[in-house]
């Protein structure tokens, strides 16, 4: 009987987190449009999936992501290398932003509809190079957000004086950056912190606020998604106005 309360208790957490969603659709559908749900027997069987889902991903987190994240921030800091902690957490931000699902998702629309107004060529290797550069752009500035914030809880610089010259540099370069660019940048910053990013990254400044003597889990260990949302709203900025 544990093993099946075990099984259920994700699950019956994950229907509670989603009821809210169900009951402001199901209010708007029935009470406002008065309309029926549309085929309602596959909408009940997708909603399960989709609890069912939402459940074996968080219990992968518990199990797998977060104690992984963590015990490498540890040994990192127990090896007391910079140069190996540098590399590993800008290698994590570049390989997991680069993995995001959302950001390949975003990537090829952008590329579509650059295609269709003309910015770029209408061809599949003009929309596969720009979408692959913009990956790759995004990419790279969470690797460097990433050891930014590394290199803050090491130092323990305060995180809103980084955070407020970071959103200066990003309105300054929006009034500079073509308009087409702008609003993909925005959502860059969105999309990077999604289901691969956010539990590793983490993790890992948890960890490493954990091992570092003065440094304190809750004050210093958040902080590195703030910067993994920012920087990508620079760099595509940058990209839109080289390329």
């Amino acid at each position: 009987m544990s093993w099946l309360k075990s099984m259920f208790r994700p699950i019956a957490r994950s229907a509670q987190d989603l009821a809210p969603i169900i009951l402001v659709i199901g209010v708007f559908q029935l009470v406002v449009l008065r309309q029926p749900i549309p085929e309602f027997g596959a909408l009940l069987t997708g909603l399960a999936l989709v609890i069912l889902g939402l459940a074996c991903f968080v219990r992968g987190l518990e199990l797998g992501l977060f104690p992984l994240g963590e015990s490498m921030a540890h040994a990192f800091a127990r090896k007391g290398s910079l140069a190996w902690l540098v590399g590993f957490s800008f290698a994590l931000g570049f390989g997991t932003t680069a993995a995001e699902p959302a950001l390949i998702a975003i990537a090829n629309e952008a590329s579509e509809v650059a295609a269709r107004a003309g910015a770029i060529a209408d061809t599949e290797l003009a929309r596969g190079r720009y979408a692959l550069g913009l990956r790759f752009t995004v990419a790279l500035s969470v690797g460097t957000a990433i050891v930014i914030g590394v290199w803050r809880i090491l130092t323990g610089w305060p995180i809103h004086a980084m955070i407020a010259t970071g959103y200066l540099l990003v309105v300054v370069l929006t009034a500079l950056a073509p308009p087409e660019i702008v609003g993909i940048a925005y959502d860059s910053g969105g999309v990077t912190t999604s289901t691969i990013t956010v539990p590793l990254v983490t993790a890992l400044g948890i960890g490493l606020a954990s091992s570092i003597k003065g440094r304190n889990p809750v004050t210093d260990g958040f902080g590195l998604i703030a910067f993994a949302s920012l920087t990508p709203i620079l760099f595509v900025l940058l990209y839109g106005m080289l390329i």
